[in-house]
């Protein structure tokens, strides 16, 4: 059979018509099984799928660039799998899409453009019906490109400010900064260090804002050399860490910009011998698997990682359904979480 469709397509992809004749049924048969309709009997569905398989034909070009009907497959870029900030929302949108009888296909980039221009790409050409873009690493101008395509996808923690018309979902992290900032101020901390993501990602200028908003309404003069820029890991956390408590008048508290930094921060206190929060006090930025399993277990700004995967798709769906969104921007809010990292400064 190979050899006889290969011959009368002399090299042609294959069409919809030509798998119905192969597989001796109609088009709209072949339409519905692969669209993942009812009202197919077993044994048909069966022999449509295996001439579709050895064929080679994709149901993407059935679905879209053939027939016009969606695929039921949403493109899901993401830098990692493995840190369970990603794992997190990822599990929510897959649980999501499920409700909706779509299914994600997930495509790591490793946090290289190249790669996730290449696989969107590939997503925006029939594969999949739309996007959800998880921190990614594309600029405004070329996100807004993609857009102009009319491939719809929704952005989920925007890594650069991106324009008004490009959905995205994100949580409160000026609001969640203030919320940390002011706990450590309550206790009577004042000199409060930051240790940041990048300079511009959103993550970061965001939270700055609100670490320096409250230090500012309690008429604490902002500090420089309490702001130290990293990376996100945790070996940025312990070398910032190292950096601060080296200084002439190193800080009583610690404000780091996720847990990772925190994690960090704790390995630095602890190999210099200093208690936590005895001797310096700690809140990190994200409430992730580590907090409550580090020692001390670790005060932290809770992002609402499940409710921005769903809330994704939410907009998405929208989008898909060309009802638009009311709101093409969505700002989840967080949540302080008091543990042991924190306390009262040490008496002078």
């Amino acid at each position: 059979m190979l050899a006889r469709m290969g011959n009368r397509l002399q090299g042609r992809p294959p069409t919809i018509r030509d798998i119905a004749r192969e597989a001796g049924v109609s088009v709209a048969t072949i339409s519905r099984v692969l669209n993942r309709q009812p009202h197919v009997a077993p044994e048909t569905r069966a022999a449509v799928l295996r001439v579709v398989r050895e064929q080679g034909f994709s149901q993407n070009r059935s679905a879209r660039a053939l027939s016009g009907a969606p695929t039921g497959l949403v493109g899901v870029t993401l830098p990692f799998i493995r840190a369970s900030y990603f794992a997190l929302i990822t599990a929510a949108l897959a649980e999501a899409l499920h409700e909706q009888d779509m299914r994600p296909i997930i495509c790591p980039t490793l946090g290289e453009h190249d790669r996730e221009v290449g696989l969107l790409e590939r997503l925006m050409r029939g594969t999949t019906d739309g996007g959800v873009l998880i921190l990614p690493s594309e600029s405004n101008d070329e996100l807004r490109e993609l857009s102009e395509h009319g491939y719809p996808f929704v952005v989920l923690d925007p890594r650069v400010p991106l324009d008004e018309h490009i959905p995205t979902v994100s949580s409160a992290n000026t609001a969640g900064a203030i919320d940390a900032t002011e706990h450590l101020l309550r206790l009577g901390h004042r000199r409060i260090a930051a240790i940041t993501g990048p300079a511009g990602w959103c993550a970061t200028e965001e939270r700055l804002i609100g670490y320096r908003g409250a230090l500012t309404r309690a008429g604490i003069p902002l500090d420089p050399a309490l702001e130290i820029e990293s990376n996100f890991e945790i070996g940025g956390g312990y070398e910032a860490a190292e950096r601060l408590l080296d200084s002439p008048s190193p800080p009583t508290a610690i404000f780091a910009f996720n847990d990772n930094l925190a994690v960090g921060v704790l390995q630095a206190a602890r190999l210099r011998g200093l208690g936590v929060p005895a001797d310096l006090s700690l809140v990190g930025f994200d409430d992730s698997e580590h907090a409550p399993l580090v020692t001390p277990p670790l005060t932290s700004v809770r992002q609402p990682l499940t409710e921005m995967g769903r809330m994704a798709v939410t907009l998405l769906v929208r989008l898909l359904a060309q009802r638009g969104a009311e709101t093409l921007k969505v700002e989840l809010s967080t949540i302080l979480v008091v543990r042991d990292s924190t306390a009262a400064p040490p008496a002078a």
